[in-house]
């Protein structure tokens, strides 16, 4: 039996490197003579290095998956986490009670020049994740010239982290375009040990931390890469690593201090959603953040294994003949995928993959530029076909499809409903106060979105931090018991409170959709006008 399995096996392998044959005679031939089709594709490879290919893809890709995020959510509103990162951000803070607080900084300065509707807060994504793309070829190109830049972003543009992650635009979202910047200027950083590049590491790995707390694995990293690098003591022996943390405390100083005299709630929050695991949970959890980042890079993992052909049995070499430069990349993504589920068995907390995503085009670089071979364009051209063919079949078939299928069975998040109960709330407001709505509470999802698409735009306020003022309204899903719970005991306690239920039901073009029905009570102001 097991000489029959090994024959299988055998005669397995040996079909594949006839493929393989085959495909790299199909790509020979395509290169001496291209189909016509492929001719455009070829002049846009010869224009990388002249300076406008690159741009021209990122800019492409970042337009045709903003036309998806229009035409899939039609049906529904800006997702919890986009209008909360807009609320945090109204009154500038060194922090606020769940993240750090660059979120909200970008959105509020976004908003200084854009509009608040839902086609501005899409663009905003795909804006960061069109500068994060040309921040990891800002790296790319010091190693690999021509047709090797494409194929980094290109094989980075499968991924999901850049168009379906990008779209929550959040505390882990912000940082897609921050880790590669902050991981560029560390690189030059290293290589160079100038005063300028040390400085500007040191700016945006706190940067990096002012966005989400989780890039302090970004920053043991680089200094876990700094020490296991051979150039350690040429780096060490500079002002460039001592530059780096004195500018970095600096730009963190008065967050720290915010953390200092407010109680570190982020800490507090963050440990109470993600802590006290056990210790075989936390082994799992560990395990499926590895499986998780796997599964992500699986489909341009397949794409560039199909490339490389029969030339993947020079891995090993190619990778004992990486430069300095990409050695000292390769330590920084061994710490930034090695370090988090260390410290989830360690600690007893969970790690969800998703949180290593602005961190994964380190993957692509080093696949790509620490190949020693050079690229056929048959390959490059396929790759490239791969991508702009998924993107438009997602533009034209799955994004209604999407927007069709959630009109009529809602979202987890039910942001089906979000504007047009806070419009209803605003309206129902009007007839009882001749002032604005100024405070919103009661489920965070809907207050969230009523501070966004009310006219009156109110300040979102924590429940029990209202119960006993004047001038306020909340709203909850009434089968959400606990919330429901929490209106029913305000109308009780506070005799001017005005309860009362409605019901909300989507539509999308004439077709009737998904219906919920809302609890919500008013506290008006001393002056209001009772009806």
């Amino acid at each position: 039996m097991l000489h029959g399995a090994g024959r299988c096996i055998n005669r397995s392998l040996g079909c594949l490197l006839v493929n393989l044959t085959l495909f790299a005679a199909m790509a020979a031939r395509s290169d001496a003579a291209p189909a016509r089709w492929r001719r455009p594709f070829l002049a846009w490879l010869d224009g990388i290095e002249k300076g406008w290919a690159i741009p021209l893809l990122i800019v492409g890709f970042a337009a045709i998956w903003l036309l998806f995020l229009v035409i899939a959510y039609l049906s529904g509103d800006l997702h919890p986490d986009v209008l909360e990162t807009w609320s945090v951000g109204r009154s500038f803070a060194w922090g606020n009670a769940k993240h750090p607080p660059l979120m909200g900084w970008v959105a509020h300065v976004w908003t200084l020049v854009f509009p608040l509707t839902d086609w501005s807060f899409q663009l905003m994504a795909m804006t960061n994740a069109a500068v994060a793309l040309w921040a990891v070829d800002l790296i790319a190109r010091r190693f690999v010239r021509g047709d090797k830049r494409a194929v980094v972003l290109l094989l980075l543009m499968l991924l999901p982290a850049y168009q379906f992650h990008a779209q929550r635009f959040n505390a882990n979202a912000v940082l897609l375009a921050i880790w590669p910047l902050a991981t560029y200027c560390f690189l030059r950083s290293f290589e160079t040990r100038q005063i300028k590049w040390a400085a500007a590491a040191g700016a945006l790995a706190a940067i990096a931390m002012l966005g989400k707390y989780y890039s302090v694995f970004l920053v043991g990293s680089f200094v876990f890469a700094a020490v296991c690098h051979s150039q350690r003591r040429l780096f060490f022996g500079s002002w460039a690593p001592w530059v780096s943390a004195l500018v970095g405390l600096v730009v963190l100083a008065p967050h720290i201090y915010w953390l200092a005299t407010t109680g570190a709630t982020p800490f507090e929050y963050a440990m109470a959603a993600h802590g006290g695991r056990w210790f075989w949970l936390s082994i799992q959890e560990a395990s499926m953040f590895l499986l998780g980042i796997a599964a992500i890079w699986s489909l341009p993992a397949l794409s560039w294994v199909l490339i490389a052909e029969s030339r993947l049995k020079r891995f090993s070499a190619d990778f004992r003949a990486m430069n300095s430069g990409l050695w000292l990349l390769f330590l920084v993504c061994a710490g930034t995928i090695g370090f988090p589920p260390i410290v989830a068995v360690v600690f007893g907390t969970d790690m969800a993959s998703l949180w290593a995503m602005q961190g994964l085009f380190l993957i692509g670089i080093l696949i790509v530029c620490g190949a020693s071979y050079p690229l056929e364009r048959f390959y490059t051209v396929n790759l490239a076909v791969l991508v702009i063919g998924m993107a438009l079949v997602a533009v034209t078939v799955a994004a209604p499809v999407h927007a069709i299928y959630r009109n009529a069975h809602g979202y987890e998040e039910r942001r089906n409903f979000y504007r047009l109960v806070a419009l209803e709330l605003t309206r129902r407001w009007h007839q009882v106060s001749t002032s604005p709505l100024p405070a919103v509470s009661g489920d965070d999802s809907l207050a969230f979105a009523t501070a966004f698409y009310s006219p009156d735009h109110p300040r979102y306020r924590r429940p029990f931090a209202l119960q006993y003022q004047w001038g306020w309204a909340a709203m909850c899903f009434s089968d959400e018991e606990v919330c429901s719970a929490w209106i029913r005991n305000v109308r009780a306690t506070a005799p001017n409170a005005i309860r009362f239920d409605f019901d909300v039901a989507g539509s999308l073009w004439g077709q009737p959709g998904v219906s919920a029905k809302i609890a919500a009570v008013m506290v008006p102001p001393g002056d209001g006008k009772a009806h």
